[in-house]
């Protein structure tokens, strides 16, 4: 009986270290995977949201507000993990110079509540703003062509 006893009692041991690992490891690699999806997300969103006339006009870039957050929440909910509660707050969001501070908040629904990986992300989308020679000649004959009609 003495033996039973300590081969039931490994046995539990090793389920509950199981467990604990499983959780450790998620939340550990979860933070690493929140941010690059978050990271790279918010890059492709952001370059989607670029108002390309306003760049012909004027030759500087400008990112649309309700664009980037249309084009950031389609492609963060293609790419997330179903198992996990995600919440989205965009904080500031500036038009011009392009710039975005983006917090995302994951939860895992298999496991506890309360704890949340929370990760942070401040984004500008920069160019050099020397002039372009090529902008520069869409310009002149957009004006030429505006001038002529």
């Amino acid at each position: 009986m003495n033996k039973a006893m300590l081969t039931v009692g490994l046995i539990l041991l090793a389920i509950v270290t199981f467990f604990l690992i499983n959780i450790v490891q998620n939340y550990s690699t979860g933070g690493d995977l929140d941010y690059y999806l978050l990271k790279e997300t918010t890059e492709a969103a952001m370059v989607d949201a670029v108002d390309e006339g306003y760049y012909q006009d004027s030759g500087q870039i400008r990112v649309d507000k309700e664009r980037f957050v249309e084009s950031f929440i389609r492609r963060f909910s293609n790419t997330i993990d179903q198992n996990k509660n995600y919440k989205i707050n965009f904080y500031d969001m500036n038009e011009t110079p392009p710039k975005v501070s983006v917090k995302v908040s994951s939860s895992d629904s298999a496991t506890f509540k309360d704890i949340d990986i929370t990760t942070s992300l401040n984004a500008v989308l920069e160019t050099n703003y020397e002039t372009d020679i090529l902008t520069t000649k869409r310009l002149q004959e957009r004006a030429l062509t505006v001038q002529n009609k």
